[in-house]
């Protein structure tokens, strides 16, 4: 066996440790005994054993659909950060750099503030799934935007993109910040929970919605590992070299905005998964985009997973945003790299 595939080993078993612990754990402690007796009973299978009503309904209708969603966004962030940066040929890009998730945050504090006005009828309606919508729309919104901005004969041009996205997350910073301004007490409690990212409104219904637009990225995005890889030494040259830079920059970004829209849309803003993941599994595994994707995939779920299970039992029965967490536990990360690393960043 390989380095790579030693890696992908690590990483799938890690990840089905942490999916099992953090099924467990929580404010209700479950046993691994106890977990695998509720599951046998849901499918149908004789265990001659009674399970706890509780228990049983605090795993299929909280735990389970929680940590599949948080594998889910996990695995969308790591994937999305890592092609962003090959596309951008810079470590230290992520989605949120070209405006999506500021988009996203952006009109889910819309919604939230005029709900209670504008939008009755409708929040009724549609319940979570009208913050949900607003969210992705704005994702969606904003791609449109620093993407139309960018072309240059009929071209998208990575630098003007960049820029493009720095004017957005400052145009919708400070939009969210009058709308929190302007909001009421319970109104600004939400906004502040939502920005921070959190999982706890998971459930069935969410994790199917959310899937095909998760797996559509993960399955597509490492099909374009040779491209990256070629577009990484410039686009001229991987023009010479027979790959379609634009195909890979519209494919690219149109997958990420997908994932993480999608994502940002049912958790919030979770930051630095889309921005460490990537750069461990390339300190691990080296920087072939063929391997990096997928992997970054697979740690993005990982890391997502812990950080959950973390946010659900260092206050317990209280839980911590997840943002928090991964702010915690990312920012001395960063600092680390940046500080390794700051001779080759420094122009």
């Amino acid at each position: 066996m390989d380095k790579k595939n030693g890696i992908y080993v690590v990483f799938t078993a890690a990840l089905f440790l942490a999916i099992l612990l953090s099924m467990g754990m929580g404010a209700m402690t479950i046993s691994i005994t106890d977990m695998l007796h509720i599951l046998a009973k849901s499918l149908g299978l004789s265990i001659g054993t009674a399970t706890d009503d509780l228990a049983e309904n605090v795993l299929l209708y909280v735990r389970m659909p929680r940590v599949l969603l948080g594998v889910l966004v996990g695995a969308a962030l790591g994937i999305s950060g890592a092609a962003v940066q090959g596309i951008f040929r810079n470590p230290l890009a992520e989605p949120g750099l070209i405006g999506i998730s500021a988009g996203a945050s952006l009109f889910a504090a819309l919604v939230i503030g005029m709900e209670s006005v504008l939008l009755v009828s409708l929040g009724q309606f549609l319940g979570f799934y009208l913050l949900a919508f607003a969210a992705f729309a704005g994702a969606g919104i904003a791609a449109i935007l620093v993407y139309r901005f960018s072309r240059t004969d009929g071209k998208p041009n990575i630098a003007t993109m960049l820029l493009a996205g720095i004017a957005i997350n400052a145009l919708a910073g400070a939009l969210t910040g009058l709308i929190s301004y302007l909001a009421d007490e319970q109104q600004l409690r939400t906004i502040t929970f939502w920005m921070l990212g959190s999982l706890g409104g998971a459930n069935w219904n969410i994790v199917l919605g959310i899937l095909p637009f998760v797996l559509i990225p993960v399955v597509v995005l490492p099909l374009f590992g040779k491209g990256l890889n070629l577009f990484s030494i410039g686009e001229h040259q991987a023009e010479q070299a027979g790959a379609d830079p634009g195909k890979i920059k519209n494919t690219v970004i149109i997958l990420s905005t997908l994932a993480v829209g999608a994502c940002v849309s049912v958790s919030g803003i979770i930051g630095f998964v889309g921005l460490l993941v990537p750069h461990i599994v390339r300190l691990l595994g080296g920087v072939d985009h063929r391997f990096v994707l997928p992997a970054s995939a697979l740690l993005g779920a990982l890391v997502l997973t812990v950080s959950d299970m973390l946010a659900r039992i260092i206050a317990a029965p209280l839980e911590l945003p997840i943002g928090v967490i991964t702010a915690l536990l990312g920012t001395p990360a960063f600092l680390y790299i940046l500080y390794r690393d700051k001779k080759k960043i420094t122009p």
